[in-house]
């Protein structure tokens, strides 16, 4: 995949805030920082998660939650996809206004719904593009759980097809008794099978645990 050049630029710090109407200073995102609603657990206590609770609300008022929830899904390919994409989410040495360019470039290159296009402009001005993996995470987790939906982090060690995610899907609903949505990690250090985490339960199928517990069972 080709992504646009790094242009560095010296053009005065552009300015975007979103602000949520009736909602109070809390809900505004501004380069300089995102407002923290005090909060001691949960996705909120993290950075990442403040930052994906500010835009999944966004997205609710907006009714934008679906079309966010593509774009940020288009954006985690493009992170595992290109390199270049990658290192310039956690490049030190890149200018704020150069990331900002860089990254509406290349928003627009995967067709980045606006919000969306705008939220990167703000991690880019934060320096928390970095960010980025763990945010669309939470998004996925908030978005889920708007719907009613049960979120299970499945790790493997190479990425399903969606065949296979839509029988999983089906057999975790079976499981838990609702829709099940999937976030999917890949690693290949599980070797095979599945790691399979929905709430504080975890099913471990790797081929990783499997050869431990059988290397385990040969000491005794």
């Amino acid at each position: 995949m080709h992504w646009p050049p790094i242009i560095a630029s010296r053009a005065a710090t552009l300015q975007v805030t979103f602000i949520v109407a009736g909602r109070s200073a809390g809900s505004i995102l501004t380069f300089g920082e995102i407002t923290r609603v005090e909060n001691s657990g949960g996705i909120q206590a993290s950075l990442s998660g403040r930052y994906a609770t500010a835009l999944f609300e966004l997205a609710r008022d907006g009714k934008a939650i679906d079309s966010v929830g593509k774009s940020l899904e288009s954006i985690k390919s493009a992170l595992a996809q290109s390199g270049d994409f990658s290192q310039l989410t956690t490049n030190p040495l890149l200018s704020r206004a150069a990331a900002a360019k860089a990254v509406a470039a290349v928003a627009k290159s995967l067709k980045v719904d606006a919000l969306t296009t705008k939220f990167l402009g703000v991690l880019a001005q934060n320096r928390r593009l970095g960010e980025l993996n763990a945010i669309i995470a939470a998004y996925a987790a908030l978005a889920s759980a708007f719907r009613g939906e049960a979120t299970a982090e499945v790790t493997s060690a190479h990425a399903l097809d969606q065949k296979q995610v839509d029988a999983l899907k089906a057999k975790l609903k079976a499981k838990v008794g609702r829709d099940v949505a999937v976030a999917q990690k890949v690693d290949p250090a599980i070797l095979g099978g599945l790691v399979v985490r929905i709430g504080s339960q975890m099913i471990d199928s790797s081929i990783r645990t499997r050869l431990n517990t059988l290397a385990n069972a040969m000491k005794g």
